[in-house]
């Protein structure tokens, strides 16, 4: 079942217990989904604005301010990705006496993953969004693309939490493996500078790498006050609609022998 439609008041359960149970026994609560990203936009802009004094390539007049929220942006996307590639290969591993009941849908857990991760991802935006309107004055009319953009990326997100819970219990490597490989992912991704900053003949390999589509139009819009490339977000959305399919019919494959290897 690609959409679990029929386990709504479950979903929701299991999301609001995803989100708030990070929190629990914490003094400030899901306060620290604002603090978090808050104090990690200050470091940034500690960092970058006053010792570094670094300044975005073909940026205008933001010097390290632009540095900071250029890669706080940047990080939102790839912060998202990197916390569904680390928890998927454990979540059916995580949940054994759920495995163990015949009855119930684990299909709904990969899209509890993605939608609280999604969740972190709002507030991550809401802090860059006020730090834009900071530093701009005005929060762009383009700003109004980031549900879409995030639209298109769900499917993506959705497809890797499919395939990696599906392999994650017969292959328990996966979840080492997938520590190593996010961290080269950061850097092998434009979050740290923009994709034109590559020599042309090597800009390609940088466009094969299926987060810098997102964080390229999520920056377009937000911070250069341009609309995205609709026809790559089109074509992006329909490429990880694919690997959705796939990976929920790997996922519905291969859970019948969950119960053997957990």
């Amino acid at each position: 079942m690609l959409f679990p439609l029929q386990h709504k008041s479950l979903l929701k359960q299991l999301i609001r217990r995803d989100v708030l149970g990070r929190y629990r026994s914490s003094m400030l609560g899901a306060l620290w989904s604002v603090l978090g990203p808050l104090s990690m936009l200050a470091v940034y802009t500690f960092v970058f604005v006053g010792v570094f004094r670094s300044r975005w390539p073909g940026g205008e007049n933001g010097g390290g301010l632009e540095f900071a929220l250029q890669v706080f942006a940047g990080l939102v996307v790839f912060n998202l990705f990197a916390e569904i590639a680390n928890r998927s290969p454990g979540l059916i591993l995580e949940q054994t006496n759920l495995v163990k009941k015949v009855a119930f849908p684990l299909q709904v857990l990969p899209w509890t993953a993605v939608t609280g991760a999604m969740f972190h991802a709002g507030s991550n935006l809401l802090i860059l969004l006020l730090a834009v309107l900071w530093q701009q004055g005005h929060i762009p009319l383009t700003a109004l693309a980031l549900p879409l953009i995030l639209l298109a990326f769900l499917p993506f997100l959705l497809g890797i939490a499919y395939l990696l819970a599906a392999l994650g219990p017969y292959v328990r490597d996966i979840a080492q493996a997938m520590g190593m490989l996010v961290s080269f992912a950061m850097f092998l991704s434009p979050v740290f500078y923009p994709a034109k900053a590559l020599p042309e003949n090597l800009r390609y390999l940088l466009h094969l790498n299926p987060l810098t589509p997102i964080i390229e139009n999520l920056r377009l819009c937000l911070l250069s006050g341009q609309w995205p490339d609709w026809g790559w977000l089109l074509l992006y959305f329909a490429l990880s609609s694919l690997l959705f399919v796939a990976g929920a019919y790997c996922f519905n494959y291969l859970r019948k022998g969950f119960a053997d290897v957990v």
